[in-house]
């Protein structure tokens, strides 16, 4: 009996020190308050809490993963999109994070919500698609900014999707067709332009050269005389087609 008595003191101050013992990793921060008041952040390794009097809450140093909800967002043209992003953040200040903000966590997803749909708001369907890293350049450096007084560093932002409602990518397509429609009657028009001014220019040449029309017209009898066909072309001379052509213009003038 006289031992049982000395062991059950010994038992609860057993009990009491080892839960005034705390482990923290090196990732990790301990925000102690003593009576309710900030006392100090401790960590890593092994410290003290003296219970009932001291109170200590736990920080977790690393980078945290945020997914951000798909966003119904409202681009300056009036066009509804659902976008959807993640947030890379971590905390800088366990002391700031832990008394300035209830839950910086909740708090940093929150704002990020809102923050997205207002930068992407202010910018065009075109440049949401176009000019990505810019959009999350902008949104990062928002955050970061309005974060800073809670301890906390937003360190990346990626936009994840940008999802369009069926009539909006049946209407992008008919939008691009006929941008393909418009380029390939551009380069049409722009090769009969060359054409044209090719053909000028062998005009000039044929006409400052007799010679080359003569080349010209044995050229194609060469051509007509390679295909497969049943047509017998016999050749005449330039010069007396050139009679025949004095002749017809003769006669129309004498008429």
């Amino acid at each position: 009996m006289m031992y049982i008595q000395y062991l059950l003191p010994l038992l609860l101050v057993a009990g009491i020190l080892f839960s005034a013992l705390r482990v923290l990793r090196e990732y990790e921060r301990g925000v102690v308050f003593f009576l309710g008041r900030f006392q100090a952040v401790k960590g890593p390794g092994l410290i003290i809490i003296i219970p009932m009097i001291q109170k200590m809450v736990r920080v977790d140093l690393r980078v945290i993963t945020l997914d951000i909800p798909p966003q119904d967002v409202i681009s300056k043209d009036n066009v509804t999109v659902h976008v959807s992003a993640v947030l890379y953040f971590r905390v800088v200040d366990a002391e700031r994070a832990i008394i300035q903000v209830e839950n910086y966590f909740e708090a940093t997803g929150q704002l990020a919500q809102t923050t997205l749909r207002s930068v992407l708001g202010q910018h065009d369907l075109d440049e949401m698609l176009s000019q990505r890293d810019r959009l999350n350049a902008d949104i990062q450096n928002i955050l970061d900014e309005q974060t800073s007084s809670w301890g906390i560093k937003v360190t990346n932002v990626e936009i994840k999707h940008i999802d369009l409602d069926e009539s909006m990518i049946r209407a992008i397509a008919k939008q691009a067709e006929a941008e393909r429609e418009r380029r390939a009657k551009v380069i049409h028009a722009m090769g009969e332009l060359e054409a044209s001014e090719k053909l000028l220019a062998a005009a000039d040449v044929i006409a400052k050269n007799p010679q080359a029309l003569q080349l010209r017209y044995l050229q194609t009898l060469s051509d007509i005389s390679t295909e497969n066909t049943t047509t017998i072309v016999f050749p005449l001379p330039l010069d007396m087609l050139k009679v025949f052509d004095k002749k017809m213009s003769g006669n129309q003038t004498d008429d």
